[in-house]
């Protein structure tokens, strides 16, 4: 079993950063590819970002591209999510999710572990 627990949210004004980190327990952290989820209000919850077990593959929603940046530090169970030149839009709840395969996934129905969300708001 891996838990998983999220911070870093915030409100914050369009054009500022934050960086998002989501713990995880558990012994095989780096057999894990880990992702990063939002829910908007009244919108499904779509994919961020995801990463491989080793941190050597990201994958990135067309969205975030340039803005974003997932990265892992296997030595500290942690995965993080660095938000640059926010925008309004990316106002939702942010998950991480932990999946049981080395590459990562858009699908959320890949993933086998989530956090309890951390809130994310961006005023214009």
């Amino acid at each position: 079993q891996v838990q998983l627990v999220e911070s870093g949210g915030g409100l914050v004004q369009a054009g500022a950063s934050l960086n998002l980190s989501c713990a995880a327990s558990g012994r095989t952290f780096s057999h894990y590819a880990m992702g990063w989820f939002r829910q908007a209000p009244g919108k499904e919850r779509a994919f961020v970002a995801g990463i491989s077990g080793g941190g050597g593959t990201m994958i990135y929603e067309d969205s975030v591209k340039g803005r974003f940046a997932i990265s892992r530090d296997n030595a500290k169970n942690s995965v993080y999510l660095q938000m640059n030149s926010l925008k309004p839009e990316d106002t939702a709840v942010y998950y991480c999710a932990g999946r049981s395969s080395y590459y990562a996934a858009r699908a959320g129905s890949g993933y086998d572990y989530w956090g309890q969300g951390t809130q994310v708001t961006v005023s214009s």
